[in-house]
Parts: C-alpha cells; sequence; structure tokens
C-alpha cells in the first residue's frame, strides 16, 4: 500500500485540551482493517456528522475521528471477490463516521458487508444526494407501505419537515400520491416545502398537543416523525385506527410521556427506523427503488454542495438549525 498522505477532516485534542477539527494528511496506514479500501469522491452533511465534528462522546467516542456518515467513491483494493477496482460504489449507515473513521476522507476502508454497489439509475453525486438521510426516509416510507398505510389512508404528517431526512420524506411521499402536512417552525419555508410536494404546512403549535388527554381526536393516517419528544406523542395520541408512526430522530427530546392507549385502543404501530444496521439484503432492495421507481431527479434542486475546506462553517450552520435540505461534501475527483 501507498504510504502517500491523503486528505481527511480529522477531529482531535490539542495541546490544552480543546477539541479541533479540520483537514488535515495522515498516511493511509492510519486507517482501519477492512476488506474493501474505497477512494472517496463525494460525502454529505447530516446533524450526527456535525455531532463528530464537534467531539460529541455519543457519536465520536474516540479521538482522533473522521466524520462522515456517507461515503460514495471506486474500489481501490478489496480482498472480497465481490468488489473489483475501479467499481462504483457506496457506504451508508453502519459504524461509518461514528465508531470508526468515515467519508470526509479521501480513502476508508470498510467491512464489504458495508460496500454497495452503485444502484443503476443513480451516480456516485446523486446516490449522495440522498445518503442516509434520504436512506432514513425511503426506510420511513416503506414502513407506511408494510403497515398498509396507502396514498388514500388519509393524511401523513412529516415532522422536522425542511431536514435531510424530513425534506426527501415530503418529496418521496408526494410523489407517490400522499397527502403530506409537512410540520416546520420555519414559516419562511414554507412555501419552500410545498414546492417539494407538501399539501399543507403547518406550525408545530399545530400538532403539538401539551394537555394529558391519553388519546386525541384522530387526525393522521401515518407519520414520519425525525423530532421526537411531545411532538411524537402529540402525533401517536391523533393517529387514526390502525395507522403507523415512523420515528427516526429525538431533537425534542428522547422521552415518551403518553399512555399505552392509542397502542391497544386504535392499533396504533410505532417503528422505529434504524438506518445504520438495516440488513444487507432489505438495504440493496430499498437503493434499487431509490434508483428506479422512486428516484428523485428535482432532489438535486434543493442539495447544495461544498468542499471539504468549508466543512467548519458548515457544521455551525446546521447545528444552528440553518440549512435546509441536503449538503453534498466534494471530497475528490476521480
Amino acid at each position: 500500500m501507498s504510504a502517500e498522505p491523503f486528505a481527511c477532516y480529522l477531529v482531535e485534542k490539542d495541546e490544552d485540551g480543546k477539541i479541533r477539527g479540520g483537514v488535515t494528511h495522515r498516511p493511509r496506514a492510519a486507517l482501519p482493517e477492512g476488506d474493501v479500501l474505497i477512494r472517496v469522491q463525494w460525502s454529505s452533511l447530516n446533524y450526527k456528522d456535525a455531532l463528530a465534528a464537534t467531539g460529541h462522546p455519543g457519536v465520536a467516542g474516540k479521538l482522533p475521528h473522521v466524520p462522515g456518515i456517507d461515503a460514495a467513491g471506486t474500489v481501490v483494493e478489496s480482498s472480497d471477490p465481490a468488489f473489483q477496482p475501479e467499481q462504483p460504489v457506496i457506504v451508508t449507515g453502519y459504524d461509518l463516521g461514528a465508531g470508526q473513521w468515515g467519508g470526509w476522507a479521501e480513502y476508508i476502508r470498510v467491512p464489504a458487508e458495508w460496500v454497495i454497489p452503485l444502484p443503476s439509475g443513480l451516480t456516485l453525486e446523486t446516490a449522495m444526494h440522498y445518503g442516509t438521510a434520504g436512506f432514513t426516509a425511503a426506510m420511513s416510507v416503506q414502513a407506511l407501505e408494510d403497515h398498509h398505510i396507502a396514498a388514500n389512508s388519509g393524511k401523513v404528517v412529516v415532522t422536522g419537515a425542511t431536514g435531510g431526512v424530513g425534506s426527501i420524506a415530503v418529496m418521496l411521499l408526494g410523489k407517490l400520491g400522499y397527502h403530506v402536512v409537512a410540520v416546520s417552525g420555519k414559516e419562511d419555508k414554507h412555501e419552500w416545502l410545498k414546492t417539494l410536494g407538501a399539501a399543507e404546512v403547518v406550525g408545530r403549535d399545530e400538532v403539538l398537543d401539551a394537555s394529558s388527554r391519553p388519546l386525541l381526536s384522530t387526525r393522521w393516517a401515518g407519520a414520519v416523525d425525525c423530532v421526537g419528544g411531545d411532538i411524537l406523542t402529540s402525533l401517536l395520541r391523533a393517529t387514526q385506527l390502525r395507522g403507523c408512526v415512523t420515528a427516526c430522530g429525538l431533537v425534542a427530546g428522547a422521552e415518551l410521556n403518553m399512555t399505552v392507549f392509542p397502542f391497544i385502543l386504535r392499533g396504533v404501530t410505532l417503528t422505529g427506523i434504524d438506518s445504520g444496521w438495516y440488513p444487507r439484503e432489505l438495504r440493496l432492495k430499498l437503493w434499487e427503488r431509490l434508483g428506479g421507481e422512486w428516484r428523485l431527479d428535482e432532489l438535486a434542486d434543493v442539495t447544495s454542495t461544498i468542499p471539504l475546506s468549508n466543512a467548519n462553517s458548515a457544521v455551525q450552520r446546521i447545528l444552528k438549525g440553518e440549512i435546509a435540505g441536503r449538503t453534498l461534501v466534494e471530497i475528490g475527483q476521480p
């Protein structure tokens, strides 16, 4: 293996014990063990990446660390015959960018099980338009379908709708013909959400119910919740018979203060969405859907691109809630 150093965004403690992150160079020998070495061309910016970039111990448990839960590039070498040099591949989820150095680097080395051949219908760049955020949104929509929530079942609400997961969920559900109610506290983004596919856009106060009533009047056939906390309990209490609510976020809180009544009196299903360890066979099928019948060509219109050198400013913006849609991180060229 070449000893030539590669560029990466490294998070580490300085001499004063302060956590700092920035672009630097490391030898390839510093990469973790794995079956497949990949030259990365594209990654993306997610809230989890921002936490890792600021040294959050719940994400970057060990320093030094390289963030980036998404990566798209070409195989350099592989000990697994399933992957050949120059083959385009993507990696999302698993422990990438969390327990293991991630995609904000010119090279990653990962287990073969983590690697997905580039789905037909997508390029390396457009695959990262989705990334983990889009894949999480797709998992949520798949869960609604699996629980028989169809386009004619009633209104489906999406919380945190301007974020990466939420905005793609709005687009995908709208494409599939659902009546989408997008929830956002950003009034200046309401019209934007309608252009994505929302039939209605409401503020948080129109969804949140702070009462102690165990059940509310039914409003939703299903929901894609990206925020958690009291918003999630309000959705569950207002979901109709045999409805389904998916949960993938906790920015509004990790506690569920509610009774079991929605589950045992209305048959409501609460489905947790964990894109990190989604089974490989299902992962392959869902990526094929994203490259085929569920492909969102207009996703490029709500995606911005930054070079890796601009990661610091983008990290601060996403932590402040100032980013809507998706942000790609350009790592290198083929």
